[in-house]
């Protein structure tokens, strides 16, 4: 039992009885699982039937009931093969049972359900043990409950059945069990016979000693069969014969050999010491029979006798490496990605100088930064060569190096460290003992660690490994090591401070675009920029609320790409942020945009110019549902109506900015209806070098149309079927569905040019507020409207009207024919009036001043907190405060 084959009987044995075991379980368990089912089935049945045979409702309802059911349920019960088929009255009185002696008693069992009208069956204790119970209702011709039979089957007797069933399973089992014995027992002495009886350990120790032998000489040995077949072949055999990964087990006349080494191999003959040339080499060949050590064959062995083979392997690897080099400066740095980059290096040097090579690079570098000294906290960059579950710290992995790694000392050093022999070296373990047993398993075993260095700063580390059939590193390969490794580190330097820039402006163009949405009532809006794959763009987009409940909706693009694109989107939003809080119309806007742009233009010692840049703006007022748009050679909105259909409403084209050269500009005006899209984009999104913009067009129809869908969903719709890769222009898109203010929150009143009507609206204006709500900030909102109304009555003209609107907050707005503008002054101690605005700017929290076409509008807005304004200023302190202590 101490050989291989005992313990595989040993072993097999043991898993077949297991196996048979637990099949014998399975099947008694099973058995009794199909018993209990086959019970309850064969109940269920008997009493289901007996409850609904012909004659039992009249034999429950003769004078004697108990004479006729007696009779037919035991007849039942033993046609049926259960303990009993028994009847009771619903208050529980027996008439008929397997036992005579229990009928005409009480019984108080789970009934219940039956007398519903319910059939079930349960395993409870009973007269009879244990049983298995069907309980089936009998109904009358009215389907009413007058009786319940049920029909026992006791458990001892489905175990019996069971039981009857176990010697046939056991003696099954028994069979089984021989039978996989026996082959089990043939099986381990055909083993036994081809181990020759050796123990584990004896086998082990003759493998570890004939591999420690075959492949540690540093002579080519070949093994090959009676019939001139390979048999085996060490590591130096292969080497030296350039043997092919499949060579054992083929003629030896098929392996590629010259014909004057291959002969003598074949040949099966005795020689000793013979020269014969296989390639460049010159090998010394020795050949003797195996026999009687083993089966009939030749044992061959083969030596390198080359002297000059040193000499020209050395200009060989000189003539590659300078091929490698020149590969490097050509392959190396083809993008101005540091991670690329790095990939790249790894990639120039294996296998032609490396089988692995690994790159780490510092934290800062990765972000574009410049690391302000060396540090042994690196992050795996790039890793070549390695192939499966390999054990060097994967790519994206944080490494902190210990001081007695090869890495660190380098770093330190400032020079390349070499590890030509990491098998007799103990340092470079300390990093991870565990994980260098397993690099070693794999058969590496060499190191050269190279410092990254460029002008003067060190980037990171490279580390070059050679395992399985290479040769250790040398002083030579150092060298070379360093060498390549400069001129990879400019490359990654270059790289470092472009994305160090390229980050700069990625940082500037997202601090310029708009974060989020701001809250407003007008619109439910959506957004999506993408950036184009030369990187910073000057697309941009803004949602303004405006006063009077609207929201302008703006999309512009400057040409180019860069810094000086993203500067100048920022400085044209910024410019309509500003010209918007003047609530101008978008023709006026755009027309100071472009009086901006032309002014920077002009400006040459302050700014560059700019190339071109176009805008589309669109005012949307929730209040009477139109939409005024004006453009400077931008493309005009797609509308999508509720019905979901797609238009593009003709927007009067001005120039782009700054080419308008002072001319006045149009708009447009159109109504919608309610849960209309607008939707805004740059021409990235639907031109590009292979489509034209009518085909963009179409296409953006195409994806517009259809049933409703939100914002958010149509700018996916619209972007996954524009955009299906990364556009090669920057591309903006705005989506917002309209909405229409509730005509319940909108209150309006005309004024006569009389003090005297004041009152009434005043009053009328106090009640609109009461029916919504608002009797909290009544007092407040009647003394802005007396101010402002009295104010339009005195220095304005007809018409004269005034208007509530209850949204986010409450606004007030009055209107008169007049343009002149009243503006908020402090009031000299003396004067008797002037106070009125400031007393509006006090309870308001914004309030200003909006001109039309027929006049002009002076609006306030007050806050809103749970349906009411918060505290406002006392009116003595508001008054008090529009004087100085000299006015006292």
């Amino acid at each position: 039992m101490r050989s291989v084959a005992g313990e595989v009987f040993l072993l097999q044995l043991a898993v077949v009885v297991l196996l048979v075991a637990a099949a014998v379980v399975a099947l008694v368990v099973q058995a009794q699982s199909a018993g209990m089912v086959d019970a309850r089935h064969r109940t269920l049945a008997a009493a289901g039937t007996f409850a609904e045979s012909p004659g039992i409702v009249a034999a429950l309802r003769s004078p004697h009931p108990s004479a006729v059911l007696q009779p037919s349920a035991e007849a039942a019960r033993k046609i049926a093969g259960v303990d009993g088929i028994n009847v009771y009255t619903l208050s529980g009185v027996t008439l008929a049972h397997s036992d005579p002696r229990q009928i005409g008693k009480h019984v108080v069992g789970p009934f219940s359900k039956a007398a519903a009208g319910q059939s079930f069956t349960e395993t409870f204790e009973g007269s009879l043990g244990q049983s298995v119970v069907s309980v089936v209702p009998v109904k009358d011709s009215d389907g009413r409950v007058i009786a319940i039979v049920s029909s026992p089957v006791t458990v001892q007797n489905v175990q019996s059945m069971v039981n009857r069933q176990l010697p046939v399973v056991l003696g099954s089992a028994a069979a089984v069990l021989a039978l996989s014995a026996g082959g089990t027992a043939l099986v381990s002495r055909r083993l036994l016979r081809r181990t020759h009886g050796l123990g584990p350990a004896e086998m082990t120790r003759m493998y570890e000693h004939h591999d420690a032998v075959l492949h540690a000489v540093r002579e080519g040995v070949l093994i090959v069969g009676g019939g001139g077949r390979l048999l085996l072949a060490n590591d130096e055999a292969r080497r030296l014969l350039r043997l092919p990964v499949d060579a054992e087990g083929l003629p030896v006349t098929d392996l590629g050999l010259e014909e004057g080494i291959a002969e003598p191999i074949a040949s099966g003959r005795s020689a000793t010491d013979e020269l014969h040339m296989a390639a460049d080499r010159l090998l010394s060949v020795n050949i003797r029979p195996t026999a009687p050590y083993g089966q009939a064959g030749t044992v061959v062995t083969l030596r390198d006798t080359t002297e000059l083979r040193a000499l020209s392997g050395r200009a060989e690897v000189a003539r590659e490496r300078l091929k490698l080099l020149y590969d490097a400066g050509v392959r190396v740095g083809t993008t101005l990605n540091v991670e690329r980059t790095a990939e790249e290096l790894a990639e120039v040097a294996v296998p032609r100088f490396a089988d692995v090579v690994t790159v780490d690079l510092l934290d800062p570098v990765l972000r574009g930064e410049e690391p302000a000294e060396a540090s042994t906290e690196m992050r795996r960059t790039a890793a070549v060569g390695l192939q499966g579950d390999h054990p060097l710290y994967p790519v994206g992995e944080l490494i902190r190096f210990v001081p007695t790694s090869p890495m660190a000392a380098g770093l330190a050093a400032g020079r390349a460290v070499l590890e030509a022999d990491l098998r007799t070296t103990h340092g470079w373990r300390t990093q991870d003992p565990a994980n260098a047993l397993r690099i070693l398993d794999r058969g590496i075993h060499s190191l050269i660690a190279v410092p990254l260095r460029a002008r003067g700063v060190v980037l990171g580390m490279a580390g070059y490994w050679r395992g399985q059939d290479s040769p250790p590193f040398d002083e030579e390969d150092v060298s070379f090591a360093e060498e390549l490794t400069a001129r990879a580190a400019l490359a990654v330097d270059n790289a470092r401070r472009y994305t160090r820039e390229h980050t700069m402006a990625v940082t500037l163009q997202r601090s310029l675009l708009p974060r989020g949405v701001p809250e407003q009532s007008a619109v439910e809006v959506a957004h999506r920029y993408l950036a184009a794959q030369a990187g910073v763009g000057g697309d941009w987009f803004d949602v303004i609320p405006l006063p009077g409940t609207r929201v302008a909706l703006v999309v512009g693009d400057v040409v180019g790409h860069g810094l000086h694109a993203a500067a100048t989107m920022g400085r044209l939003r910024t410019a309509v942020y500003n010209f918007s809080t003047l609530d101008l119309p978008p023709d006026e806007l755009l027309s100071h945009l472009d009086e901006l742009v032309a002014h920077i233009d002009t400006d040459e010692q302050e700014w560059q110019g700019i190339t071109g840049a176009t805008c589309l703006c669109a005012i949307y007022d929730p209040v009477s549902g139109q939409v005024t748009a004006a453009t400077a050679g931008h493309p005009g909105p797609a509308l999508v109506r509720p019905d979901g259909t797609v238009s593009f409403p003709e927007v009067p084209v001005s120039p782009p900015l700054g080419l308008g050269e002072g001319l006045p500009m149009e708009t447009m005006t159109v109504t919608l209806p309610e849960g209309s899209r607008l939707a805004l984009f740059t021409d990235g999104l639907i031109e590009s070098r292979d489509r034209d913009p009518d085909a963009g067009l179409a296409a953006l129809r195409a994806a517009l149309a259809g049933p409703a869908r939100t914002p958010e969903e149509t700018c996916t719709a619209v972007i996954d079927a524009m955009l299906p890769t990364r556009p090669s222009d920057d591309v903006a898109l705005l989506v917002a569905r309209t909405r229409r203010l509730d005509p319940a929150r909108i209150a309006e009143w005309d004024v006569r040019p009389d003090p005297a009507a004041v009152s009434p609206v005043r009053n009328a204006c106090a009640r609109r507020l009461a029916d919504w709500g608002l009797e909290e900030i009544a007092f407040t909102t009647e003394l802005i409207l007396s101010e402002l109304i009295t104010n339009a009555i005195r220095y304005g003209t007809e018409p004269i009207r005034v208007r509530l609107l209850y949204d986010r907050s409450l606004i007030c707005e009055v209107s008169d024919g007049s343009s002149t503008s009243p503006h908020l002054r402090r009031a000299e101690a003396t004067d008797e009036g002037g106070r009125g605005l400031f007393l509006v700017a006090q309870f308001a929290e914004r309030w200003g001043t909006r001109y039309t076409a027929r006049g002009k509008i002076i609006w306030s807005e007050q806050a809103l907190l749970d349906g009411a304004a918060p505290p406002a200023m006392d009116l003595g302190e508001a008054l008090l405060a529009g004087w100085d202590d000299e006015g006292f």
